[in-house]
């Protein structure tokens, strides 16, 4: 018989770096999780991904057990990483802070595929680029 889901916990993690500290500890330990263990297996899962942000989906059931799935870095987290730049314009419409290739553009849009509502590559790529414009960062032709 399946397990009764109690909740869902989402949370951005840094790869390789979960430690009992907020925001990790008081989000599983309110569900009564074993906070250790979840550290371990998840910086065990994440070691190929260090300082990048990891979203997690943490399914919590009523027996106390849990699983969790990992997601690809948030799209902004790429843009930026991509533009070599340390975070996005506070006016991005007349503000611009850098700029990323056509060629980055559709990379950063494969990489985010699995989470995206898109059919196809190109709904991906104008997804990325709207989240580009919103930061500040220009698509280079």
């Amino acid at each position: 018989m399946a397990k009764k889901i109690k909740t869902k916990i989402k949370l951005q993690i840094s790869g390789g770096q979960a430690n009992p500290a907020p925001p990790v500890g008081p989000a599983l330990g309110q569900h009564g999780l074993n906070i250790a263990e979840f550290c371990r297996q998840f910086n065990e899962k994440t070691k190929d991904k260090m300082g990048e942000v990891v979203p997690v989906e943490i399914t919590v059931y009523e027996d106390r057990s849990y699983d969790f799935i990992l997601k690809t870095s948030p799209a902004s987290e790429l843009i930026k990483k991509a533009a070599g730049i340390k975070k996005g314009s506070g006016k991005p419409l007349t503000e611009k802070i850098g700029s990323i290739t056509d060629k980055q553009l559709e990379e950063i849009a494969l990489v985010k595929m699995p989470d995206l509502n898109a059919n196809d590559i190109e709904a991906a790529k104008s997804i990325i680029a709207g989240t580009a414009r919103q930061m500040g960062v220009e698509i280079k032709k």
